[in-house]
């Protein structure tokens, strides 16, 4: 049977080692006949073997080297324990010692008694107690026999927090913008190999940069190793301990480290200790993934943006993975990526899905609905406490405004639907990356609807709405309300997700002459949202009762403004024949006397449904009784009195 390179290397290793450790074996035996010692001769160290590595890889003196020799054969062969006791004239001293090395050995120094000697400042061996340092017991340290014997493993102190990258992410290809990345790196790395570059990639897309580190390392001969940075939680000391540890691994497993910290602000994780002196002081290369730039003052950190996938690159990713089937989509692709900024890893699993509800359909939607609510799920952003979600079901027909303020909200879901033509295929995206986003104000009283026009356009195109909250944006401390509002902006540009800011009077009000600190602070907030909702490239609804209170030059950046006017007669009477479902049991009721009502859309709805429950309780169909009491009551909430007009010829 023919043996495999990688047996045939084991067998030459251990072969080595045994060989190495019997010449200690002699050294001892010399020691106690009083013989002169034989020295280790050199080629009886394989230069492909563990041994020899080490000694490279750490800088060992032949003494070190001996002392790791001595520790191993104590492990490996049994008589070793007799002769350390017999040459150290104690039974109870059956272990190899410091003061039995630098008399035993040649070329003996007693620079191993300091910490920073190799052996102890890399923990290739570990020192017990003892009555002195010299008589304390020697071992070797279990991870460094391992890797001497030619057995994997894996520093165990490292496990909760350092692992490989996992396998899934191992198979993400890379689309051309990512390729150019990684030729850049690879080059400046090769170029900067003396000095230990550090490279930082940021961007909001962790996958991407994941595949890029792992393309990088496959490139330069490294294995990829994963750190989350919230490891570096700890306490200072214990940072450093990870810090060495890392290091001799990355050595023994010729490693480079993907630190992870796109999940926190890297400059503030712990006082005296942060991510960026942790990267300062490593000694081995280091990959940092993060959302924001760090700053350290590190002579060799090269820092690469990773953008999103470009429009073409989506497209192609869609029709490489979906292959012929693409052509049953009937341009369903340029709108999906019109819409959905998603990774390649996602596309990859939108296809799959695609293909899966092609073969075995199992819901009523159309594999293309289901393709389109699939990639609305992956885009959904993480702003939780920031903003809720709304579930939309509100239609045109549920819409009661006049025919201007429709044909508005009508050229609002034109430009929705033709993005993709106007933008990508007519080329004003390639004109500026600003003015891209579609950004409307509705103005008008309370109840008017303008949320529920903001739901109709989400329901009409699948689209995710969500209301930002306000009371957890807005913030006292100088900078977070930005922070806040930057993570809103920046989770929702994957796409699909409209943006509500009900009563942004409060948040986009009027720049004002500065008086003090709180003057300015709220002026710089003022001027952040204005720059950042015209680079926003989704649709962001703002809403508000106050129009005059917006700033003017806030006004100026928005697209479309829709005045939603409180409804006359006839459009209150139009309301109340829709505000019923279909399934309400109705009698009697005259929607022309309805309208005479003095109310607005929110307020109709408020006395439909307490009407409703009136009906209900009693039995009996929804009748004009039943919305009299309703409507007195939400007068009294109103503050308002319900006059003989309104009611006249009710009942």
């Amino acid at each position: 049977m023919k043996t495999s390179p990688i047996s045939h290397w084991h067998q030459e290793n251990l072969a080595t080692l045994i060989q190495a450790t019997g010449y200690i074996r002699q050294y001892l035996e010399n020691k106690l006949e009083n013989k002169a010692p034989q020295p280790l001769p050199a080629e009886t160290i394989l230069p492909t073997s563990a041994l020899a590595n080490l000694c490279r890889l750490f800088y060992l003196t032949e003494f070190e080297r001996d002392i790791i020799l001595l520790c191993t054969a104590l492990e490996i062969d049994p008589t070793v324990a007799q002769l350390c006791a017999k040459l150290q004239g104690n039974p109870q001293l059956n272990y190899p010692t410091l003061a039995l090395a630098l008399t035993t050995f040649p070329q003996a120094s007693w620079s191993v008694l300091s910490s920073q000697n190799p052996l102890q400042s890399w923990k290739l061996i570990e020192i017990g107690t003892g009555f002195t340092l010299t008589q304390a017991p020697l071992r070797i340290n279990p991870r460094i026999l391992s890797y001497l014997v030619g057995e994997p493993a894996f520093d165990e102190q490292l496990m909760g927090f350092v692992h490989p990258l996992p396998l899934h992410l191992e198979q993400i290809p890379l689309a051309p913008s990512q390729e150019q990345i990684v030729e850049q790196l690879v080059a400046i790395w090769s170029e900067l190999s003396s000095s230990s570059p550090t490279l930082q990639l940021c961007g909001g897309e962790i996958t991407a940069k994941y595949a890029i580190a792992k393309a990088v390392s496959i490139r330069l001969g490294y294995n990829l190793h994963v750190m989350s940075a919230m490891a570096l939680t700890q306490l200072p000391n214990e940072i450093y301990q990870i810090k060495q540890r890392w290091e001799r691994e990355a050595l023994l497993n010729n490693s480079l480290l993907l630190l992870e910290c796109d999940d926190i602000f890297p400059n503030e994780l712990k006082p005296g200790f942060t991510v960026s002196q942790f990267v300062e002081h490593l000694q081995t290369p280091v990959i940092i993934s993060s959302g924001q730039r760090l700053q350290v003052k590190h002579n060799h950190l090269i820092t690469f943006d990773v953008p999103q996938l470009s429009y073409q690159e989506q497209a192609g990713i869609w029709a490489t993975h979906l292959g012929t089937q693409s052509n049953q989509l009937n341009g369903e692709i340029t709108k999906l990526v019109s819409q959905f900024n998603l990774s390649n890893a996602t596309i990859q699993a939108a296809c799959l899905q695609f293909k899966l509800q092609k073969a075995h359909p199992h819901t009523s939607d159309t594999p293309h609905a289901n393709l389109w609510d699939f990639c609305r799920h992956q885009a959904r952003p993480d702003i939780d406490g920031l903003a809720q979600r709304i579930d939309t079901s509100a239609t045109w027909d549920d819409l009661v405004l006049p025919e201007q303020q429709r044909q508005v909200l009508a050229d609002i879901a034109t430009q929705l639907r033709q993005r993709a033509k106007v933008y990508q295929e007519w080329g004003f995206a390639g004109k500026a990356s600003r003015g891209l986003g579609i950004s409307a104000l509705f103005h008008g009283e309370s109840g008017t609807g303008k949320t529920m026009a903001a739901e109709v356009l989400a329901n009409q195109f699948r689209l995710d709405l969500y209301r930002i909250d306000l009371s957890a944006v807005v913030s006292k401390y100088i900078g977070e309300t930005e922070k806040n509002l930057e993570r809103i902006f920046t989770a929702a540009e994957t796409g699909g997700v409209i943006l509500l800011f009900d009563e942004a009077d409060a948040l986009f009000g009027k720049r004002t002459e500065v008086q003090d600190s709180r003057d300015r602070h709220a002026n710089v907030e003022v001027s952040y949202l204005l720059q950042r909702i015209e680079v926003y490239q989704g649709l962001a609804i703002l809403t508000t009762n106050l129009k005059n209170a917006l700033d003017s030059a806030f006004l100026r950046r928005i697209r479309f403004m829709v005045a939603f006017p409180f409804p006359e007669t006839s459009s209150r009477s139009e309301i109340w024949q829709r505000i019923f479902p279909s399934q309400t049991p109705t009698q009697g009721l005259d929607y022309e006397k309805l309208g005479q009502l003095k109310v607005a859309g929110g307020n109709i709805r408020n006395i439909a449904m307490n009407a409703a429950f009136l009906a209900a309780d009693t039995d009996e169909p929804v009748m004009m009784k039943h919305i009299l009491q309703a409507a007195q009551r939400e007068y009294l909430k109103l503050k308002r009195l319900l006059n003989d007009e309104e009611t006249k010829g009710w009942i």
